[in-house]
């Protein structure tokens, strides 16, 4: 009915970091295992992000104004729930080292906000580096939907310090997209659905730099699962044209993650 309440979109970001595998293997990701009293996903793994704030959004028209305001806002709160979950610096011109890198979190848990951060740390923004690589809007399930923006972000060798906030999340692991499924298949973490189909994705490239050129030659379209009454059952599926190797999903499966 047209005077039912419509459910509550909820603008969000988050970042796929890459690193090099110290043993020579494929490129590892940096996951979170979100914390089980969480209202969204809880116990699942995910890539670090969260919802895009006003003080982003008032920040990325301040300093990146020629930037979409929605894109500005994305990437500054995709760097700041990056700083605030793991204790890891993105997207910044120059170097931080790890004490700077714990200091400036615990200011972050402070004042909520990034702007005050760059400015007692004099940070500069590069929010170049941050790769658009997909965006997921799913809107069927829960009374509050995540429009969420996903960006792809490279520290190559870098050596980094991480730490688990033990709030919202309670595990940070460093994996390779095919290793994080198969600890999935085991029941050892659990994903939920847009979460498997990236990692899928991921899967496909042999490096950032494979990731970043197919990201950058793939227009970004809004990816909204739609529910399938198949002979065999109901599935959970996307469109086959996104550059995505595995489309649809048994709706149980993706829904127990």
């Amino acid at each position: 009915m047209s005077g039912d309440p419509q459910p509550e979109t909820i603008p969000a970001a988050t970042v796929v970091i890459f690193r090099n595998d110290p043993a020579g293997g494929p490129p590892q990701l940096l996951m979170v295992t979100r914390s089980r009293n969480m209202s969204f996903a809880g116990g699942m793994a995910v890539f670090p992000g969260g919802r895009i704030d006003p003080a982003d959004r008032d920040l990325a028209a301040r300093i990146a104004p020629q930037l979409d305001e929605t894109q500005g806002a994305a990437m500054i709160a995709a760097m700041r729930e990056t700083l605030e979950e793991t204790g890891l610096v993105i997207a910044v011109k120059e170097a931080v080292s790890a004490a700077e890198a714990s200091d400036a979190r615990a200011m972050l848990l402070e004042t909520v906000a990034l702007a005050p951060v760059l400015v007692r740390f004099g940070w500069t923004l590069d929010l170049s580096r941050l790769v658009y690589f997909a965006r997921w809007w799913p809107r069927f399930r829960h009374e509050r939907s995540f429009d969420t923006h996903f960006y792809l972000y490279d520290i190559g060798t870098g050596a980094v310090d991480i730490a688990v906030d033990a709030t919202e999340n309670t595990r940070l692991f460093w994996t390779s997209a095919n290793d994080a499924l198969a600890a999935a298949d085991r029941g050892e973490i659990s994903v939920i659905f847009p979460t498997r189909r990236n990692l899928e994705r991921l899967a496909t490239f042999a490096d950032f730099c494979a990731a970043k050129a197919r990201a950058e030659a793939t227009p970004v379209r809004t990816i909204t699962p739609q529910i399938e009454d198949r002979e065999g059952g109901r599935v959970l599926t996307i469109p086959g044209d996104l550059g995505y190797p595995v489309t649809e999903e048994e709706i149980g499966s993706a829904m127990r993650g």
